[in-house]
């Protein structure tokens, strides 16, 4: 006997579905439209303009702006800066968020307390961050410059002292912006480890794997795309990197201005550009375009390995 199953009929398109689509859709395209794409539109518009020091009266150059912005020497140092402080801040951040994050996952007493400790910088603003480390590396009364055996190890932090001196400058903020996300990849960390399955260490440990080997062999992989996207995200905030730099270096030290990042280089108050809005908005135009590039290189690179449907 064979059943026959009659099939729903097919609803015919009409127009009062594309209205009530529109109407449902208007409230974000509207705000979209006013937060994202009009200040982007702007800015590229904006970012080919000279304008004078008040902003006022601006003559248009052009994409050939960009270009010249692009290659000029104070850029290329702002740029240089951006990079090394990305290459220190982001292993160094994503590795210890991952060994915080492995010692807290076990089942032992009182780990929350240490879970809770490791999270807590992720309610830490910025500006609170960066006043703690200034206290701590100030050379005449910050704690580290004063403790007899850190400061027989590191001289520096006491004389110039780490942010006074062009070559440890860099490096001391990139510390605090480290320290300053460590509770943000923690947590993510910690989430995903959470969804490992058990079962998969019990095997392997019966099998004989070390402890070492499970985690390369299982944690890391599963791990994987927590991973790709938490390095994102570290790459695009030290690239974004300025309130760290405003409140410790204020873009220096001077002459050299050493710490002097793309966005201080934007929006910083001691910029060469400060008084230029349209060279202002190209450099973030610029800064757009670098970072959307950069995750785009990750994201090709890095996420054929990687499993990012779990």
């Amino acid at each position: 006997m064979v059943r026959i199953v009659a099939s729903a009929p097919k609803r015919s398109w009409s127009w009062k579905d594309l209205g009530l689509a529109v109407l449902m859709l208007s409230p974000s395209a509207f705000i979209l439209g006013i937060f994202i794409v009009y200040p982007l539109v702007r800015a590229v518009w904006l970012g080919q303009q000279r304008c004078n020091s008040f902003g006022t009266t601006c003559t248009s150059n052009g994409f050939d702006q960009y270009v010249d912005l692009f290659l000029s020497t104070e850029f290329q140092s702002a740029l240089k800066a951006t990079a090394i402080l990305a290459v220190i801040s982001v292993p160094l951040g994503l590795v210890l968020g991952v060994a915080m994050a492995v010692l807290a996952d076990k089942f032992l007493s009182g780990v929350g307390f240490f879970r809770t400790v490791f999270s807590s910088t992720i309610a830490t603003s910025v500006a609170v961050a960066s006043l703690m480390w200034l206290f701590l590396l100030q050379p005449s009364i910050g704690a580290l410059s004063n403790i007899g055996w850190f400061n027989s190890i590191f001289p520096s932090v006491k004389s110039p002292g780490w942010l006074q001196d062009e070559g440890t400058a860099l490096p001391a903020v990139a510390l605090s912006s480290v320290w300053a996300g460590l509770g943000f990849t923690f947590i993510l960390v910690t989430a995903s480890l959470q969804s490992v399955p058990r079962e998969l260490h019990e095997a392997a440990a019966v099998d004989g794997a070390s402890g070492t080997m499970r985690f390369w062999k299982i944690t890391v992989p599963m791990l994987a795309p927590t991973l790709l996207f938490v390095m994102i995200v570290l790459t695009t905030r030290a690239f974004q990197t300025f309130g760290e730099v405003d409140l410790l270096t204020n873009g220096g030290p001077r002459p050299g201005n050493s710490t002097t990042t793309v966005t201080y280089f934007v929006y910083g108050e001691s910029s060469v550009i400060a008084s230029d809005p349209g060279l202002q908005a190209g450099g973030a135009v610029l800064l757009f375009v670098i970072l959307l590039v950069l995750s785009a290189l990750q994201l090709r690179g890095l996420g054929r390995r990687v499993d990012l449907d779990g």
